[in-house]
């Protein structure tokens, strides 16, 4: 399950991730508070707040990735996180000192979504360079549970800290935090590293990247489902602050708690496919989304506080497989110097739809209320995957992705 971590550059930037990480979840929790004190409950500003700050990703995702395939990546990535650290810092200062208006917070998260940009793609291609082919999928699927351990501990330490402090010292704790992360590079041993041979500075590597992948299927079925299961089913940081806020009329620290319980759920999904041996299957993609999506429906109708908190475990559990198996299968399906470009799309597509569906679900949940939304995400989340299983089944695509040694995808027929 832990294998990687026998790789001393990958141990510490594990270590860096789990600070950082922990302080980055606290600031969401903290964002998402701040904004709805300002705007008294809105979930329209909570909405436009969280599209902000996903808004440069749908604008420049893809040239994030040109960068990464460009430039070493453990250089871009100490800029981009020093870049993060500041940003944090001046919103913890804004909100310290009582000056904080929302336009700030929607302003910063515009310049946090900047800095993303090219941070995404060169962190998740430098994996690859500090633990090898090899342990790649573990090395993911443990970086998911690094995010999510810190997901459960970061949102109920922002509830406690909240009620007792206010939401600037979060801010500013999570500004320190970078730090960390900031170490665990600047430590690396180079020599140990794996580094691709950087892509010279051309004419047309991002067309030549998004023609890459749309001459290969298999990829484009991925990239569907995720962007659909992405839009509409993964709205949590929206909902369940509504829910806790609106439905069951809970404060601050029970928002937090029920990040926490998806983040449990999130933490254990990630934790068992640290232990899969296997390369991931289109099959395993498309089963783990129709479940996500069934789950995330029953969530949404629980009629208990306490049953919404236990549905959320399982919720995270699927869905945390849907996601660990897809960034995997993209990784290992592509050539080495396409690597950084298609995981921009990726991560595009991931992370970049949020500016049309953060909105939507904001507005969705005062239109017709929080619950409704929750089970509506379900729902196109369900009809994706199924429609993505038709599509593939016919061509035999439900298959094992085993990339050769030159990168390029060897399609394994999987048995029935």
């Amino acid at each position: 399950m832990f294998r990687s971590l026998r790789v001393r550059n990958y141990r510490l930037y594990a270590s860096g991730q789990v600070v950082s990480n922990t302080g980055t979840w606290m600031q969401r929790v903290a964002q998402d508070w701040l904004v709805l004190d300002l705007t008294h409950g809105s979930g329209t500003a909570l909405g436009i707040t969280t599209g902000l700050q996903f808004l440069p990703m749908l604008l420049f995702g893809l040239w994030g990735g040109v960068v990464a395939d460009r430039y070493p990546k453990r250089r871009v990535l100490m800029i981009t996180q020093a870049s993060m650290g500041l940003l944090a810092l001046i919103l913890g200062v804004l909100a310290v000192t009582g000056t904080a208006r929302v336009w700030h917070v929607y302003l910063l998260a515009f310049g946090l979504g900047l800095a993303t940009v090219i941070d995404n793609p060169s962190r998740q291609s430098f994996v690859v360079e500090m633990v090898g082919p090899r342990d790649l999928p573990n090395a993911i699927a443990l970086n998911s549970a690094t995010f999510n351990g810190a997901r459960l501990v970061g949102p109920a330490v922002a509830g406690v800290l909240i009620a007792m402090l206010g939401t600037g010292p979060v801010f500013l704790l999570n500004a320190a935090s970078f730090g960390a992360v900031l170490f665990g590079l600047y430590a690396m041993r180079t020599s140990e590293l794996n580094p691709s041979e950087p892509v010279k500075r051309a004419k047309g590597q991002l067309v030549e990247g998004l023609r890459y992948v749309r001459g290969r299927r298999d990829l484009l079925l991925v990239l569907v489902l995720v962007g659909m299961v992405a839009t509409f089913g993964m709205n949590f940081q929206i909902t369940t602050a509504l829910v806790a806020r609106q439905v069951f009329h809970s404060g601050a620290s029970s928002f937090g708690l029920a990040s926490s319980m998806l983040a449990l759920g999130a933490l254990s999904g990630a934790l068992l496919a640290a232990r899969r041996a296997s390369r991931p299957r289109l099959r395993l993609l498309v089963g783990a989304a129709a479940l996500f999506g069934a789950l995330e429906m029953i969530t949404g109708v629980m009629p208990f506080y306490w049953s919404f908190l236990v549905l959320l475990v399982p919720t995270g559990i699927v869905l945390m497989t849907f996601t660990t198996s897809a960034n995997a299968t993209m990784q290992l399906s592509v050539a080495p110097e396409m690597r950084g470009r298609v995981m921009a799309l990726y991560m595009f597509v991931f992370l970049g739809t949020n500016p049309l569906g953060a909105p939507m679900i904001g507005w969705l949940s005062e239109a017709f209320g929080p619950r409704m939304t929750i089970v509506l995400g379900g729902l196109v989340a369900m009809l994706a995957a199924l429609a993505v299983g038709a599509l593939a089944a016919p061509r035999g695509s439900l298959r094992r992705l085993a990339p050769r040694r030159d990168g390029t995808p060897a399609l394994e027929t999987a048995p029935k």
